[in-house]
């Protein structure tokens, strides 16, 4: 029986790649922090500017004003740290969409009621209206990664998930008892990716099973498309679980990909490269050509560590899935 190494046993980090590319939410945030920062710094320290623009008199008071121009000051720190995560900081943003809704139907009925004119509403387009777009879709966001991450870890699903049985007839809770597991969930058997993965996996077999850990494969073709394809890379040995109709994938919080998931950029060039440059070609689609990949090392039917594809050609280390993390 092979033996899991004591670093693994320990508690990790799971490393969870989300679907949602972050890169332009964590712009969106710091754009509108610098924005409000500055927009407050302005209502502070010029608090009778606005109203002169928009042919008003000064207020009587124009600490209330300063005191508006602060919360909107403060409102731009926060917006500047949830940019460092704004899944995680998705609260932030849920109370600045909210506060920049009710602002614009405030005005509007000022305005309709005649207490302000509507020339003072062009501060709304700035402050307010073009943000509904991009404050909504990081909710969305949100909202996806956490779906996804509840279906992950929920025990019944995933012991259910578990019982699943390879070709040999042994589930994937009874291959985990013996040894840690990396189970590899493939794109379709057309892909060039799937292909370049299959190759990875015959390549990098022999470290992984240095480690202790075993190899077992989900694809979505029937048993004799996959013996046959498998046997192509020298892996026809390896247990693999046929689901053609992706209940595992789903069980494993597996989601069909995006239009940029699937056809980036990044997607096109490293197509090209697998495709042509490496030989590995391209195939008639075996499977939901828009299922998304992911790999999972799983030990005593609890799951350790995650890998999920943000992109269709993200190439894993798997061998480097199998070593251990720092515990941050």
């Amino acid at each position: 029986m092979a033996v899991l190494p004591m670093s693994l046993v320990q508690p990790l980090a799971l490393p969870i790649v989300p679907s949602a590319n972050k890169s332009w939410m964590k712009s969106v945030l710091r754009a509108a922090g610098i924005y409000n920062m500055a927009w407050g710094i302005w209502a502070v320290a010029f608090p009778g500017a606005m109203f002169s623009l928009a042919g008003l008199a000064a207020p009587n008071y124009p600490e209330l004003w300063q005191c508006i121009g602060m919360i909107v000051g403060v409102y731009g720190v926060a917006y500047w740290i949830a940019g460092r995560d704004p899944v995680r900081h998705w609260p932030v943003v849920l109370a600045g969409l909210l506060g920049k809704i009710l602002g614009p139907i405030g005005f509007v009925q000022a305005a309709v009621q005649g207490r302000l004119p509507w020339k003072f509403g062009v501060v709304n387009i700035t402050n307010d209206l073009i943000w509904w777009l991009p404050f909504s879709m990081i909710l969305w966001a949100a909202y996806k990664t956490d779906l996804g991450r509840r279906i992950t870890t929920s025990p019944d699903i995933q012991r259910m998930s578990l019982r699943a049985k390879s070709q040999f007839g042994v589930s994937l809770v009874e291959m985990s008892q013996e040894s840690p597991v990396m189970l590899v969930f493939l794109r379709h058997f057309g892909c060039t990716f799937c292909r370049e993965a299959l190759a990875d996996l015959a390549e990098q077999r022999k470290e992984i099973a240095e480690t202790g850990t075993q190899l077992a494969i989900v694809h979505m073709g029937n048993e004799e498309q996959a013996a046959e394809f498998f046997a192509l890379y020298g892996i026809d040995d390896v247990p693999r679980i046929s689901d053609p109709k992706c209940a595992l994938y789903r069980a494993f919080g597996l989601s069909r990909g995006s239009a940029r998931a699937l056809f980036g950029p990044k997607v096109w060039w490293r197509g090209m490269r697998a495709g042509v440059v490496d030989g590995h070609g391209v195939g008639g689609q075996v499977g939901d050509g828009f299922q998304m990949p992911g790999v999972f090392l799983i030990f005593h039917g609890e799951v350790l560590r995650t890998f999920r594809h943000d992109s269709a050609a993200d190439r894993p280390d798997y061998v480097a899935l199998t070593m251990p993390q720092p515990i941050v």
